[in-house]
């Protein structure tokens, strides 16, 4: 059986380990509220998601087959006139990757 010193001084190590890693980021969050860097990402980033979304879901799509580009397509179409309707990212989103999960299912079923 171990010393219980070694048991203790492990637990010891990865709370501090563990509390080291949950803190850092907050300490370095300060720095970067007010830099211009940090700005200009948070009005990229909704873009860049978009695009980064929307080549993840077609990247495997034949769009000779319409049971691989069907639901493609509309859960597309509907993404795109969603944001352009409302203006929500996060309504567009999460419509078009529903609309996505719910006709693919479909038709493989």
């Amino acid at each position: 059986m171990p010393d219980p010193w070694y048991v203790l001084s492990a637990i010891a190590v990865s709370a501090a380990v563990t509390w080291a890693l949950r803190a850092v980021p907050f300490a370095m969050l300060a720095p970067l509220r007010h830099s211009v860097l940090m700005a200009h990402v948070g009005e990229r980033m909704p873009v860049g998601m978009m695009v980064i979304l929307a080549v993840y879901t077609l990247r495997d799509t034949d769009p000779a087959a319409v049971t691989s580009a069907g639901p493609a397509v509309l859960a597309l179409a509907l993404t795109v006139g969603l944001h352009l309707w409302r203006g929500s990212m996060t309504l567009s989103i999460f419509a078009g990757t529903a609309a996505y999960v719910l006709v693919a299912s479909v038709i493989a079923a």
